[in-house]
C-alpha cells in the first residue's frame, strides 16, 4: 500500500446505486457534515494514509476468516454470517441493497476493498441510533476510528453540506491545502474524476470511499497477496 494518490479505474459496470440506499446515505451524510469536523485540510488526511493503511492491513485477516471458501470474496450467505458474528443487525432488504451497491464488479462476491466500503456505509447509517451510543457499531473499534477519519474527510470536502462533493468543492479543498501551487487545480480535477464514476458531476460518499481505498492502496495489497 502506498501514500500517493494513484490512478483509480472506474468499475466495470455502471455505478447506479439502489435509490433507497442512496437516499439514506445522503441524508446520513447531511447530518454528519452539519457538525464540526476534526479534519482541517486535505493534506492532514493524506498524512494519515499510513495509519489508515495499517488499520486496513490489520483487518485483512478478519476478512479472510469471513471468506469461508477462500475464493477471495464474501458471498451473500457468508455476509449474513459475518454480520451475525459482528453483531450487526440488518433487515434482509438492507443486506440486499448493501450487497448490490458494493459489488461493483457484479460478480456476486464482495472483495476486500468492497467489504471495507460496505462496513463504512453501515457505520455511517448507524450513526445516531440508540443502540450505537452504548456499543461498538461494527464490532471492530480500530476500524471504526479509521471510518471516523474518512467521514471527517468527506465532511471537509462537502462545503455546502448537501451530502455530495462537487468539482468546485474539491478544487477549493486541494487549493487550500496546496497554498497556491499552480498545479493544484489540475490535481483536484483528476482526483474528482477518479471519484465521479457515474460522471454526473457530483460525488456521493460511496464513490468517495471506493476512490479513497484505492488511493491508500488496498488493490495493491490484494495483488501482493495473489502474487
Amino acid at each position: 500500500m502506498g501514500g500517493t494518490l494513484g490512478k483509480v479505474e472506474s468499475p466495470k459496470k455502471d455505478f447506479l446505486p439502489e435509490a433507497r440506499l442512496e437516499a439514506k446515505i445522503v441524508e446520513a451524510m447531511k447530518r454528519r457534515v452539519s457538525s464540526e469536523t476534526s479534519v482541517k485540510s486535505f493534506n492532514s488526511v493524506i498524512l494519515k494514509f499510513p495509519k489508515i493503511d495499517d488499520s486496513f492491513r490489520k483487518f485483512k485477516a478478519t476478512f479472510e476468516e469471513f471468506d469461508e471458501d477462500k475464493n477471495g470474496a464474501i458471498d451473500h450467505e457468508e455476509l449474513r454470517r459475518c454480520f451475525h458474528k459482528l453483531e450487526i443487525s440488518l433487515r434482509e432488504e438492507e443486506i440486499d441493497d448493501l450487497f448490490k451497491a458494493c459489488d461493483i464488479n457484479d460478480d456476486m462476491g464482495i472483495n476486500f476493498n468492497e467489504f471495507i466500503v460496505l462496513l463504512c456505509l453501515i457505520y455511517l447509517l448507524d450513526e445516531g441510533s440508540t443502540s450505537s451510543q452504548s456499543k461498538s457499531r461494527i464490532g471492530v473499534p480500530y476500524l471504526e476510528a479509521t471510518f471516523e477519519t474518512l467521514l471527517d474527510a468527506f465532511a471537509l470536502l462537502d462545503k455546502n453540506k448537501d451530502g455530495y462533493v462537487s468539482s468546485s468543492e474539491m478544487i477549493n479543498a486541494i487549493s487550500e491545502s496546496s497554498k497556491g501551487e499552480r498545479s493544484s487545480g489540475q490535481i483536484a480535477l483528476r482526483r474528482f474524476e477518479e471519484m465521479d464514476w457515474d460522471k454526473n458531476g457530483m460525488v456521493n460518499f460511496k464513490e468517495f470511499l471506493f476512490a479513497f481505498t484505492r488511493w491508500v492502496g488496498i488493490d495493491e495489497a490484494e495483488d501482493e497477496d495473489e502474487g
